[in-house]
């Protein structure tokens, strides 16, 4: 083909849409478990997310919680991923094979907060948190509505394969995705670019400005126990009597049950069967939904 402006333009067009539309159609799972906050700034502060205290009755003077952000902070990262096609390639009429690439690359791009935000969940078992402790802890410090400190656990214990019990009804969440700036598609494909004049070559890249954090840890219970009837029950119930800061009742309902593969033939086993082990009714049928999530490694 003749490599005219018009020509390059229409290119250009057909790899922007196959971008686009893989880009807004590929599925995401990390909203389960974290919140999205747009970011202004190369890094985000924030307050402590677990020291929000409950409603009080109004008696005297109000009682002033502030929202200081001392508790942490998220520096974004900045992603890429750039292909290059030759000259001669378009020239030779060959530029329909690259894009499937095109959209494959929409698709990568699209799946990046999934890729950050489930890895960084993983970390949470020997990462500490602005408290001091380990995200997933035994004894993370908080105060009983007398002022006193008291240890939460949000950690069943354990070695092996991890699973999560989420509620992800809250507006806050375990987990924080932070959004600097959406991914774009850019071309280079204008004949006095360096690129062509250099390496006889087109370039088309994406760039994407993002982080993923740790969030509220009380919202999330984790177990590196065996995945079974009895340690689902006592994790189910210790995640519901948690309590917050100043002895807050949080009412939190384990909605989600989050396993990798390793585990997903038992958490259909004590969410969808209609009888367990013994035979017996299956009291816990239907208690959550399992999430089989394929990014989580441990």
């Amino acid at each position: 083909m003749d490599i005219s402006h018009a020509a390059l333009a229409s290119i250009n067009t057909g790899f922007k849409t196959a971008f686009n539309e893989r880009f807004t159609g590929v599925p995401k799972t990390y909203g389960m478990i974290a919140m999205t906050v747009k970011s202004t700034n190369g890094t985000e502060a924030y307050p402590k997310l677990s020291e929000l205290g409950p409603m009080r009755e109004w008696v005297g003077e109000r009682y002033v919680e502030r929202l200081n952000k001392d508790g942490f902070a998220i520096r974004n990262r900045k992603w890429e991923k750039t292909y290059a096609v030759s000259v001669d390639e378009i020239e030779d009429d060959s530029y329909g094979v690259y894009t499937p690439l095109m959209a494959d690359l929409g698709q990568v791009t699209a799946e990046l907060p999934d890729d950050l935000v489930w890895s960084k969940l993983e970390e949470g078992f020997d990462t500490t948190h602005y408290d001091g402790q380990m995200f997933f802890d035994t004894d993370h410090p908080v105060e009983d509505e007398n002022g006193n400190e008291q240890s939460v656990s949000n950690f069943q214990g354990g070695t092996g394969a991890a699973w999560y019990l989420v509620d992800d009804s809250r507006v806050v969440k375990p987990m924080i995705f932070q959004d600097r700036k959406a991914a774009t598609l850019t071309a280079k494909t204008n004949l006095t670019d360096d690129n062509v004049f250099d390496r006889d070559e087109f370039v088309w890249g994406t760039k994407i400005r993002c982080a993923a954090g740790f969030g509220a840890w009380q919202l999330i219970y984790a177990s590196r126990l065996e995945l079974n009837e009895e340690n689902y029950e006592a994790a189910v119930a210790a995640m519901k009597a948690m309590t917050g800061h100043r002895g807050r009742k949080l009412n939190l309902k384990p909605k989600k049950l989050i396993v990798s593969a390793v585990n997903e033939g038992v958490g259909r086993k004590i969410l969808i069967s209609e009888n367990n082990a013994a035979g017996a009714t299956n009291v816990w049928r239907g208690s959550a939904e399992l999430h089989v999530e394929g990014r989580l490694t441990l």
